[in-house]
C-alpha cells in the first residue's frame, strides 16, 4: 500500500455527515476560538462545490451576508466542525456551480429537489 494512503487512513477522522452535494443550502455548525472561549458559528449557505477525497475533501460554502456574497471553504475531516444540517436539497446539472456568483435577487435562487 502507498505510504501516502497509510498515512491518511492512521489520521482520518471518521465523522457522520449527511450527504450533501453542489446546490444544496446546508447549515455548517463550526467551533470558534476566541482566546481562551470556544463558541459555536453557524454558517448557512448554498454549497458551490465539494473536492478532494479522504483527508483532503473540501466544500465550498456560499451565503450573502446583506448584499455581499461571503464563501467559506471547510475541510470535511476538520475537528472544528460540530455537525452539518441540510436545509434544502437543491437541484442543479453540474458539479461547481460559480455561476452563482455572477447573479443576484431571484436569478440567483436554485429550484428546489422534491423527495
Amino acid at each position: 500500500m502507498d505510504k501516502l494512503k497509510v498515512a491518511e487512513s492512521f489520521f482520518s477522522v471518521n465523522n457522520e455527515y449527511p450527504k450533501f452535494s453542489p446546490g444544496d443550502t446546508i447549515t455548517v455548525h463550526y467551533k470558534i476560538r476566541e482566546g481562551n472561549k470556544e463558541r459555536i458559528q453557524q454558517f448557512r449557505g448554498v454549497v458551490l462545490q465539494r473536492r478532494g477525497s479522504g483527508i483532503n475533501e473540501t466544500f465550498t460554502v456560499r451565503k450573502m451576508s446583506g448584499s455581499i456574497g461571503v464563501e467559506r471553504i471547510f475541510p470535511l475531516q476538520s475537528p472544528f466542525i460540530e455537525k452539518i444540517e441540510i436545509n434544502k436539497f437543491g437541484k442543479v446539472r453540474r458539479a461547481r456551480i460559480f455561476y452563482l456568483r455572477k447573479l443576484t435577487g431571484k436569478k440567483a435562487r436554485i429550484q428546489e429537489k422534491r423527495i
